[in-house]
């Protein structure tokens, strides 16, 4: 038990960072605590003690087991923690992620990251609508021409973009954007928008949609997609799907550290 307070109750900066930590290391080691046990602990009122428990609270790094109950360590330190690890833990992660989503959208979901002038898919699930089982794990797809590529354009650094839109790009299918030019203002919409689409830009009769997902250091760090024949997944069910993709990428995001701002 730390030292009770002395006449002056007003906590230093300092020691109320010491507090907290000290109620984080009670609550791993306990599993749950009250308000009295805390304020035991601290060596402090216990009003002290729930504000400062009310302070961890809002950051989510302690949570409330029930009405008036005992404390237990939240989800915000399991964020902060991914801030450490989650970069490479993406895919792993991402398994996760893939698979309900896929289930949810009945569709093929994939996550990519840049790799040099390219995207490559590192965790993939099939949805029960899924047309085929093609495996894209692995596989390096072209940025300009796939919706998560184009993601991972939009949000690059003009340093890193810059030299992979200096010539005219290769074609794949008569959908395919060439021209940098047509692409640079395409990029800017993704980034307004939050979303890019790919029509049959890739392969001939496959739409597909992707959303940013967003590294600790708030950076984009990969895109999370969905990929479906042309016949189901419409421009306008892409613009449904977007909601619940978005939902998936942003908890995805908090589990690699990602804090919006």
């Amino acid at each position: 038990m730390r030292n009770s307070e002395g006449a002056n109750s007003t906590a230093s900066p300092v020691q109320s960072v010491d507090r907290a930590i000290t109620v984080l290391e009670l609550l791993a080691r306990e599993g749950e605590a009250g308000i009295t046990d805390i304020a035991a602990e601290l060596g402090v009122h216990k009003s002290t003690a729930s504000r400062l428990v009310s302070a961890l609270e809002v950051r989510n790094l302690v949570e409330q087991l029930g009405e008036r109950g005992k404390y237990a360590i939240g989800f915000g330190v399991v964020r902060l923690a991914g801030a450490a690890t989650g970069r490479m833990d993406l895919a792993k992660l991402g398994n996760q992620t893939c698979q309900t989503l896929a289930d949810a959208l009945g569709e093929t979901v994939n996550i990519a990251v840049a790799d040099g002038g390219v995207a490559i898919n590192i965790s993939q699930a099939f949805g029960s609508a899924a047309v085929t089982a093609q495996n894209w794990t692995g596989r390096r797809t072209p940025l300009h021409a796939t919706s998560s590529g184009k993601v991972l354009l939009a949000y690059m650094t003009a340093d890193d973009r810059d030299p992979l839109l200096r010539h005219r790009l290769e074609q794949y299918t008569p959908r395919t954007t060439v021209t940098p030019r047509e692409l640079r203002e395409e990029l800017e919409q993704v980034v307004h928008d939050g979303f890019a689409a790919s029509f049959e830009e890739y392969e001939v009769g496959m739409h597909a949609v992707a959303v940013p997902i967003y590294g600790a250091d708030g950076a984009v760090t990969a895109a999370l997609s969905a990929s479906g024949p042309a016949y189901r997944l419409s421009r306008e069910r892409i613009r449904q799907v977007v909601r619940p993709m978005t939902d998936a990428a942003a908890e995805l995001s908090g589990q690699l550290g990602h804090f919006p701002r």
